[in-house]
């Protein structure tokens, strides 16, 4: 570990070359997007020997971490990838500007880093945009300058490319699902560029496979590191195999899978393993030990005995400044603590006590054994309830939804711990059985289940304050923890969706996921053929809140689109189409719009909750949202060019010309005038 905070430490010399790097992007009125003339220096001076490298790669490794961590109390970065898709929505239901009514509120405008209508506090929408290309900015100026820095071998040399690459990759990968057709930004620019045009979505995809291609070649295994937290050579074949998916490479993308699974010395975890964590208070929560607990702990995600890991990202260490807390303790449980949840006599039913109050009670300190929640996101019914039938039934030992063994928490879990309510010790209940009133007045925020073992974190911090208050006692928030970015079981996912675009008939397929669904001692198991639909379920139980589910979503999308195969309702998909639809109605749109509509809140109606900001949330979604709009600061930034908005959203234009390949967007980068 001291080995990663000392890389993670080598990065203050760089900030200036990214800023000034991304030029077309730093035209808002967000002041720290503005670079300080202050602190311009010449680059080739700082980038003279392997030290300057490593410094911009460790901002490039780094950043990853930003899409799961945040400083800021309310906001996880990754919750608005959630927010679209089938599996979470927004639930700050004290926020008028709140992001659910997403077909009339996302606009070019809307969360563009101006203050006109910003909605940054409800989700990340900006972030993406704005730190996904200095990422890859971080990565071009590695390729700028590698060449240049004397005294490196052929393997070394290239390493640095392939890590560099990965980082691009990784950031076009989301951009080109995130946003459609983006500009291509592929090096350094000696004069300041605004005459850029974007580059079709296909064409950006080809040149990162190529650059993928590369890295599996030259980046080492983690067997043969020193430092963990870098780019291996497993993490670039899982991203290869993301490329190859993409463009309907599906044969290639099965062989990387097949790589990763049986020739690159990672395998699942079936048994526990390294340190056992009881949780936050084991008088409140019992968590019996399993494999799936012991996985997801944060003390557990980097150690050699983890073989399931194929790359994480380094979150935990003594000096701060080089770790960011995972606020998923906060932002991410039900917000119980308040009046809105009622007992039966009409008590309060959750109390946050001090534990040196009198009446503190440590069998019921939902405070530091679940958190204190603010649901800034919650999950849907279907991520909660009916994704966990299996053939019908609902499969009542898998671990991944198991109370019984604490990993996972419904709120019937909660008992009353209210002293002065008749209904002291009980469990917490919806409804009143005897006159059937709701005793939740804001469900939406306030009852909901929470897959416990993903999210719980040790927070020492607040653990050792016995006194403080309300919001400073207790795992209130969560801490630092380390991440996984790609583990093995996504290879799994991955090889069932190749195989599936190949040949959806071939048996083989339901092996590849009931792998997992043994190694969560699953009860039901897949028989007979398997549908996307049941890959994606698989993924959806897998990898909460370690996959980017709207960019997977979408990335299948186009893989259906591309290959003819059909979804699980028998929906056919066309490349010429299925991204530039509108409408909330329940037909056509994308494989991601279809799941949303079947599965998500989204354009079912308004909700009449009682909330101070947003009483009446109405959770809508368009077709045309299968992109978000390209930011019309951008769009003013680039004022020697144009660049294409998306369709249905204001602006655009269908014969804005674009780069229909990306060798002709790189060359347009080596003409000097603007």
């Amino acid at each position: 570990m001291k080995k990663i905070t000392q890389k993670l430490h080598r990065i203050s010399i760089c900030f200036a070359l990214i800023m000034g790097s991304t030029v077309l992007f730093n035209s808002c009125s967000k002041d720290f997007l503005t670079p300080d003339p202050l602190s311009v220096y010449e680059p080739a001076a700082t980038f003279t020997n392997e030290a300057g490298l490593m410094s911009v790669l460790a901002i490039a490794d780094r950043q990853l971490k930003q899409y799961y961590a945040t400083d800021h109390n309310e906001m996880l970065t990754l919750g608005t990838e959630y927010i679209f898709s089938d599996l979470m929505v927004a639930s700050a239901t004290d926020k008028g500007s709140m992001l659910c009514d997403v077909a009339n509120m996302l606009t070019p405008t809307s969360d563009d880093g101006t203050t006109t209508n910003d909605l940054g506090r409800t989700n990340s929408i900006w972030h993406f945009w704005q730190e996904t290309y200095n990422g890859i900015a971080n990565a071009n100026t590695i390729l700028s300058y590698v060449d240049k820095v004397e005294g490196l071998d052929e393997t070394t040399r290239n390493a640095y490319k392939g890590r560099a690459y990965f980082h691009r990759a990784f950031r076009y990968m989301a951009l080109v699902f995130q946003y459609g057709d983006v500009p291509l930004v592929s090096k350094l620019l000696e004069v300041p560029k605004q005459n850029y045009r974007s580059t079709k979505r296909d064409a950006i995809l080809q040149m990162v496979t190529k650059d993928m291609e590369f890295a599996v070649q030259w980046v080492p295994d983690q067997k043969n590191m020193s430092l963990t937290g870098m780019v291996n050579k497993g993490a670039c074949r899982m991203l290869l195999t993301k490329c190859y998916l993409a463009l309907g490479e599906y044969a290639k993308a099965k062989e990387q899978t097949d790589i990763l699974i049986s020739q690159s010395g990672y395998s699942l975890m079936l048994d526990n393993f390294g340190t056992f964590n009881d949780g936050g208070e084991p008088q409140t929560w019992k968590i019996t030990r399993n494999v799936i607990w012991d996985l997801h702990r944060a003390e557990n995600k980097l150690i050699a005995a983890n073989h399931e890991v194929i790359m994480g990202i380094p979150n935990r260490g003594a000096e701060a400044e080089s770790f960011i807390k995972m606020l998923t303790m906060r932002v991410l449980y039900p917000f119980v603590f308040d009046s809105r949840i009622k007992t039966t006599d009409g008590k309060q039913a959750l109390l946050n006590l001090r534990r040196n109050d009198a009446n503190y009670n440590a069998s019921y300190d939902y405070m530091r054994a679940f958190g204190r929640g603010i649901a800034t996101f919650r999950p849907t019914y279907f991520s909660t309830n009916t994704l966990w039938r299996i053939n019908g039934v609902m499969d009542a030992t898998d671990l991944r939804h198991s109370s019984e063994t604490g990993n996972w928490v419904r709120m019937e879990d909660y008992r009353v711990n209210n002293k002065a309510s008749t209904q002291f010790g009980k469990p917490l209940t919806l409804f009143n059985p005897t006159n059937g009133a709701l005793l939740c007045s804001d469900t939406i925020r306030r009852w909901f289940d929470v897959p416990h073992y993903k999210f719980f974190l040790d927070d020492p911090v607040n653990e050792a304050n016995i006194s403080g208050s309300d919001g400073n006692r207790g795992a209130t928030n969560g801490g630092n923890a380390d991440w996984y970015l790609y583990r093995l079981a996504e290879a799994y996912l991955l090889r069932a969706e190749a195989k599936f675009y190949i040949n959806p008939n071939d048996p083989t397929i339901k092996d590849d996921l009931n792998a997992l669904r043994q190694r969560a001692k699953c009860t039901q198991l897949y028989q007979g053929s398997v549908t996307i639909g049941d890959i994606m379920n698989e993924r959806a139980r897998e990898l909460y809140w370690e996959e980017w589910r709207n960019v997977e979503l979408k990335r299948v999308s186009l893989c259906l689109a591309r290959s003819g195969r059909p979804d699980e309702w028998g929906n056919m998909y066309n490349l010429e189409n299925f991204d530039k639809q509108s409408g909330t109605d329940a037909g056509g749109g994308s494989y991601w719009y279809q799941r949303i509509v079947h599965y998500s809140l989204y354009n079912k109606g308004p909700i009449q909750i009682n909330a101070t900001g947003n009483s009446n949330p109405n959770y809508t979604m368009d077709k045309k949202n299968m992109y978000w709009p390209i930011p019309y600061a951008a769009i003013t930034a680039n004022n020697k060019g144009q660049l294409s908005q998306n369709y249905g959203y204001d602006g655009y234009n269908a014969a804005t010309p674009k780069w229909e390949t990306w060798e002709e967007a790189v060359a347009d980068e080596d003409k000097t005038e603007n």
